[in-house]
């Protein structure tokens, strides 16, 4: 287990919250699904999982966090 820096938030078009983070020891980041929307079908968000780098780059909304 390795220390995480809270990047942000965005939701997926499906409907889907990720959280966006950094790991401090290696720089890389990282998005988890938070919450999976309630009518999204695809089999790759599943709470509390990584998602692929593609297909973070859908079109979203972005909150940051302070």
């Amino acid at each position: 287990m390795s220390l995480v820096r809270l990047l942000g938030f965005s939701t997926l078009g499906c409907g889907c919250v990720v959280g966006r983070y950094r790991d401090v020891g290696t720089s890389r980041e990282v998005a988890y699904v938070e919450e999976k929307g309630a009518a999204c079908h695809q089999h790759a968000h599943r709470r509390n999982h990584t998602i692929a780098v593609a297909v973070r780059r859908e079109p979203v909304s972005i909150a940051r966090a302070s």
